[in-house]
C-alpha cells in the first residue's frame, strides 16, 4: 500500500519515542509499530519502557503510578522495575518466576528518548544514525519541542518533507510566499548517503517569503539567496537547515553568517499504526537567539505551517485507503522522495533477509 515491500516498517531500528521532558514520574503511554508501550523514569532518573499490559490480569500499566521500586500496576499494585521484572506482589513474599512484562531498550541523547522495538539483542547505540547537537545548545539555538499525532502512514510524512516544491502552493501565505517561480525552479542537488538521502535546493535572487521577512527583518524590496537543506536518515528522521541571506553576501560560500534568516528543524516520524504516526518536531531559532519572543513567534509560525500540511496528509491517507490499486506518477521534483523510499525499502528487505537466513 505505501511501500513495495511486504512490511511497512523495520523493527530493528531506533525510533523517536518522546522528548526527554515528556518522560517523568507519571506513566506515559504510546503505541509504536502497533505495540502499546508505557514509559517512565526510575528512581535513578533513567527513562524506561515496558509493554502496557500487566502480566497478572492484563490491566494497562498506564493506569498505575511510578513508585520508588518502579511502575506499580493500578489494579493489584504489582510493581515492575525498568527491566520488566516484577519486584513486588502485595500479600506474598515469593514472586512467581514468570511474573514479568516485556521491556524495550531505551537510548537518550540530545533531548530525545529513542526506543528499539525489535530484537533487544540487536539494539546497539551505534545503530542510531541521527545526530542533532543543536538540541543541546539552548543558548545559541533556542527552541520549543512539540508533537502532533497524524492519521497517516509515517512515510507519507517523510514524503512531504522530501518534496519541497509543494511549499509555494500549500504554504503561499507563510514560508512559500514571495517569488513562486523562483522556488519552483530552484536548483537541486540530491545525494545518496550510507543512511538515507541528502539534498539541498538553492533559490538565488528571489523575494523572501513573509515568514523570513518577519523573522529576519529583510528590507522592503530586498532580494535574497535562499537555501533548503534536508537529510533523511533511515528509518524515519529528517533534519533540516533552512535560511536566507541578502543577495551578494556570499551565501553559497558561508551560510552561517549573522544578519540573515537561519533556521534548523528536527523532524521525527514514528509509526503508530499502518495509518497513523507521531510527528515530533522542533524549530531552532538561529537568527535571533537572544530574543525569547522571536523563538515563540517562530514556533507559532511553523506550527501554523505544519497544520496546513496535516490536512493534505490525512486526506491523502484516506484516498489511498479507498483506492489501493491507484497508479502514481513521479515527476522531476520527486527525486529526493523516491530515493528516500528506496532507502527505507532496502532497510526493510535487509531485515527480512537476515531473519530468513537465521531460520
Amino acid at each position: 500500500m505505501f511501500l513495495s515491500t511486504e512490511k511497512t516498517w523495520p523493527h530493528n531500528a531506533w525510533y523517536h519515542a518522546a522528548w526527554s521532558h515528556e518522560v517523568g514520574d507519571t506513566p506515559l503511554a504510546r503505541t509504536f509499530l502497533n505495540e502499546e508501550v508505557v514509559m517512565f523514569r526510575d528512581a535513578d532518573g533513567n527513562a524506561c519502557a515496558l509493554e502496557n499490559r500487566c502480566c497478572h490480569r492484563a490491566t494497562p500499566l498506564r493506569l498505575g503510578e511510578v513508585v520508588e521500586e518502579g511502575l506499580q500496576c493500578g489494579y493489584h499494585w504489582l510493581v515492575f522495575d525498568g527491566k520488566g521484572a516484577c519486584v513486588k506482589v502485595p500479600g506474598q513474599d515469593v514472586i512467581p518466576p514468570k511474573a514479568c512484562v516485556r521491556s524495550y531498550p531505551i537510548l537518550e541523547r540530545q533531548e530525545i528518548v529513542w526506543i528499539w522495538m525489535g530484537d533487544p539483542a540487536l539494539a546497539d547505540a551505534s545503530k542510531l544514525h541521527v545526530d542533532f547537537p543543536w538540541n543541546d545548545d539552548q543558548k545559541n539555538w533556542p527552541h520549543i519541542h512539540d508533537m502532533f499525532e497524524i492519521e497517516c502512514n509515517y512515510m507519507l510524512l517523510v514524503d512531504n518533507l522530501m518534496d519541497l516544491t509543494r511549499i509555494p502552493y500549500i504554504h503561499r501565505n507563510t514560508i512559500g510566499g514571495g517569488d513562486q517561480s523562483g522556488q519552483v525552479n530552484a536548483t537541486m542537488d540530491v545525494t545518496k548517503t550510507d543512511t538515507g538521502v541528502h539534498y539541498i535546493r538553492w533559490m538565488d535572487g528571489i523575494i523572501p517569503p513573509p515568514t523570513y521577512v518577519k523573522g529576519a527583518g529583510f528590507k522592503e524590496g530586498a532580494l535574497v539567496d535562499r537555501w533548503q537543506e534536508f537529510e533523511y536518515v533511515i528509518p524515519s528522521t529528517v533534519v533540516q537547515w533552512t535560511g536566507a541571506l541578502e543577495e551578494g553576501r556570499g551565501a553559497h560560500d558561508n551560510r552561517d553568517q549573522p544578519g540573515g534568516f537561519n533556521l534548523r528543524v528536527y523532524h521525527g516520524a514514528t509509526p503508530k499504526t499502518e495509518t497513523s504516526c507521531y510527528y515530533f518536531w522542533t524549530p531552532l531559532n538561529g537568527y535571533k537567539p537572544a530574543d525569547e519572543d522571536a523563538t515563540k513567534v517562530l514556533h507559532k509560525e511553523i506550527a501554523f505551517t505544519f497544520n496546513e500540511d496535516l490536512e493534505f496528509l490525512e486526506s491523502q491517507q484516506k484516498c489511498m485507503a479507498a483506492s489501493l490499486k491507484g497508479n502514481f506518477v513521479n515527476i522531476r521534483h520527486d527525486t529526493a522522495r523516491v530515493r528516500a523510499r528506496a532507502a527505507i525499502e532496502k532497510m526493510i528487505n535487509d531485515e527480512l533477509g537476515a531473519r530468513e537466513a537465521a531460520e
